[in-house]
């Protein structure tokens, strides 16, 4: 298995992905850091408020058919065109409903606040081009990755210039909401223009596939909607009881300790087909590769960790200024959930391949409950810094001791601790090396 991970065509294509999210992350932090310092703490705050309401609501937008699509794409090859056709019109239709429900809510819940409404508004359209952007899923399962990555980089290039062009021009805030949905949309439109070049399946509708998807993906769009309301319930519920300002000190935080996520979630994309093909071949394989997907993601994490912990005032200093001194405390504190949360992040490879799909709603339910519980008992006694630790504490329990309570998962927990044992990543820098 571990050799089989490393075959040419499995190695650049993670290579690819990296390469591409690293450039892309290092324009991501300058223009994150010139738009801090140029619209101050507060309206930082309302777009990334604007942010948290959409990521919260994507998983509904999508349908959980981010985690299913590869799998049927491996099981059922002949029918490409129509998985992903059918798969991108269901996301679409359900991203407009969103849409209208998220505008109704921040009328309701921000009155007198028209730019806030404003920004949210042109922020929202995000979902509609996310749902095109589908489509990333069939380049994924073919291993051809360099070219989803390589207009990524090339949309992201363009909006960093233009984002440049706002601040030059000292445009108001919700230009900046409106390009993010600009973003997306060229990402989009040169996806289905490679789509069309490179495949041989025509994007259709097929009414029987979609309620075969949904028969699995639903299970992950409620499971990934109960993770994005402990994800993303710490932003919105500071911003309803502390204000933008609070918001603005709490995301840049969020932003320093998720720097590096690009290089977690290109592995985890890489190595999910192959596991995912393993599983069909041999159990024990399947089992190595999860363990060492564990051993790779908890470690990078935990150094990941404690660079960030020693350096966080000077990262924060550097990024943002001393007007987001605020934010350093928090830091320290939310850094350490990463490793708990790239775990979850990677169990659902190992949950898809076991088909446990009905786990996930008990699993994020009470990590949801948790954490909206905990940030109510906390945020009013220490601020942000209860936030960080309601975080924490909840990615802990929802990833990690959960799998202690319930039986359908405990063979999860044993890979995760076979992954703890850093001899895997020896073997695999000899094998990657002989290869």
């Amino acid at each position: 298995m571990i050799r089989a991970l490393f075959k040419k065509k499995v190695a650049k294509n993670a290579a690819w992905i990296i390469a591409c999210k690293l450039i892309q992350a290092v324009l991501g932090l300058v223009i994150s850091m010139l738009t801090a310092r140029y619209l101050g703490p507060a309206n930082f705050g309302v777009v990334n408020y604007a942010q948290s309401l959409v990521t919260f609501i994507t998983p509904v937008a999508q349908l959980g058919l981010t985690s299913t699509m590869v799998h049927e794409l491996v099981n059922h090859p002949e029918q490409e065109g129509e998985i992903v056709g059918t798969a991108i019109a269901m996301s679409a239709f359900s991203s407009l409903l969103c849409i209208a429900g998220l505008m109704g809510y921040v009328r309701l819940s921000s009155p007198g606040e028209p730019e806030t409404v404003l920004v949210c508004g042109l922020y929202s359209l995000v979902l509609l081009m996310q749902s095109l952007e589908l489509i990333q899923y069939w380049f994924q399962e073919k291993l051809l990755s360099k070219y989803s990555a390589i207009l990524t980089l090339c949309a992201y290039t363009v909006m960093s210039a233009y984002q440049t062009y706002l601040l030059v021009t000292r445009k108001p805030v919700a230009w900046f909401a409106l390009s993010k949905t600009l973003e997306y949309g060229i990402i989009a439109a040169g996806l289905l223009l490679f789509y069309h070049r490179l495949s041989h399946g025509k994007l259709r509708w097929n009414a029987r596939i979609a309620r075969r998807m949904l028969a699995h993906s639903w299970h992950y769009m409620v499971s990934f909607l109960m993770v994005m309301t402990f994800a993303q319930a710490d932003r919105i519920m500071i911003k309803r009881m502390m204000g933008n300002t609070a918001m603005g000190y709490y995301s840049a935080a969020v932003v320093c300790a998720n720097m590096t996520d690009f290089v977690f979630l290109a592995i985890i994309d890489s190595l999910r087909p192959v596991i995912l093909e393993d599983k069909l071949k041999s159990q024990r394989a399947y089992e190595k590769g999860m363990s060492l997907l564990y051993c790779i993601v908890i470690y990078l994490a935990l150094l990941q960790s404690v660079v960030i912990t020693l350096l966080a005032q000077p990262i924060v200093n550097i990024l943002y200024g001393q007007a987001y001194a605020g934010a350093v405390r928090a830091l320290r504190i939310i850094v350490w959930y990463t490793a708990f949360s790239y775990i979850g992040t990677a169990r659902t490879v190992w949950i898809l391949g076991e088909r446990k799909e009905k786990t996930l709603l008990l699993i994020n339910f009470c990590g949801a409950a948790a954490n909206i519980g905990l940030n109510l008992l906390l945020i009013p006694r220490w601020g942000i810094e209860g936030a960080a630790l309601a975080s924490l504490v909840t990615q802990m329990f929802a990833n990690w001791g959960i799998g202690y309570l319930l039986p359908a998962i405990r063979g999860n927990n044993r890979l995760i601790w076979k992954g703890l044992n850093p001899r895997l990543l020896l073997t695999l820098a000899v094998q990657n090396q002989q290869g």
